[in-house]
């Protein structure tokens, strides 16, 4: 009997499904974000939170703890080396779950798990909003002056276009004067 035992199976035997998870973990750790089903990235989520929490205490006994479940030594290396020193201050909650639709062929929930500090649109406008509130503001626009610079740039290139425009026209007059019309046909 399965009383109180409510955790999702994903239709796979025990063994299958260490596997799957682990293989899923160590390409999350890998790539910083994969696509899957809903149900497997909530799988995924409650496998991969304690490991990224245990990687935060680099020792001997974390990684080869953390190895006994990713089983990969690249996956534990990228997890010690750059997720960890990343995500070192924050207390949990470190991947987000984006939904994308439905998978063509059956159906499926799909959606994207990936880590939070590792997404580029969202923490890319984050600290633009931070160095935008860093900023002095000033009452007055500083566009005036720009307006202006290039309002004397092209008064400037006006009087020079000018002062070519006869000499050109003069040029033109001269090779014209030379041409004849032999041999072509009216």
């Amino acid at each position: 009997m399965r009383h109180n035992k409510n955790f999702n199976h994903l239709g796979r035997q025990a063994g299958h499904r260490k596997a799957m998870l682990s293989n899923m973990a160590s390409s999350l750790v890998l790539h910083k974000r994969i696509q899957t089903t809903v149900a497997k990235a909530k799988a995924v989520q409650k496998f991969i939170e304690p490991l990224v929490t245990k990687s935060k205490e680099d020792t001997t006994h974390s990684r080869r703890v953390v190895f006994s479940y990713l089983k990969q030594k690249e996956a534990v290396t990228e997890l010690f080396r750059t997720i960890a020193p990343k995500i070192m201050e924050r207390p949990g909650g470190y991947t987000r779950i984006l939904k994308t639709g439905f998978r063509l062929g059956d159906g499926a929930d799909m959606c994207i798990i990936e880590f939070v500090d590792f997404n580029e649109t969202y923490t890319f406008g984050r600290e633009a909003a931070v160095a935008a509130e860093a900023k002095p503001k000033t009452r007055r626009s500083r566009k005036k002056s720009t307006d202006a610079a290039e309002d004397a740039t092209v008064v400037a290139e006006k009087k020079a276009a000018k002062a070519a425009a006869p000499k050109a026209a003069k040029a033109s007059a001269a090779k014209g004067a030379k041409k004849t019309n032999v041999g072509k046909k009216m």
